[in-house]
């Protein structure tokens, strides 16, 4: 399979990701514009199920770093944090009128 792909450089220069308790915390207005959503929608997205995420622990080289993998409809945006929630990578992959392959829907890749 063939898919159109193209990846966007998020701006990450300010925004940050709290970690409280265990949970984290990211601005909708910021994952709004990841996954091309008005911030007002985001909540509701995240609590129906349309927006999904994964979040993964670095180990080995990655050992105090966290990723976190947002999924909506053709887009995947991922972020990589460390242990104060500065976002020190991050990209976004729109696979325009083509619905997200599932090996991407996996956390590793």
């Amino acid at each position: 399979m063939h898919y159109s792909q193209r990846s966007e450089a998020a701006d990450l220069s300010s925004p940050r990701i709290e970690i409280e308790d265990d949970a984290f915390i990211i601005d909708a207005d910021f994952l709004g514009e990841l996954l091309h959503v008005p911030a007002a929608q985001v909540p509701i997205l995240l609590r129906e199920g349309a927006i999904r995420s994964v979040c993964e622990r670095g180990i080995e080289d990655n050992e105090g770093e966290f990723r976190l993998t947002f999924f909506y409809r053709s887009r995947r945006a991922r972020l990589s944090t460390d242990q104060t929630g500065q976002i020190i990578r991050g990209s976004v992959i729109d696979f325009g009128d083509r619905p997200l392959p599932d090996d991407l829907h996996r956390s590793s890749a």
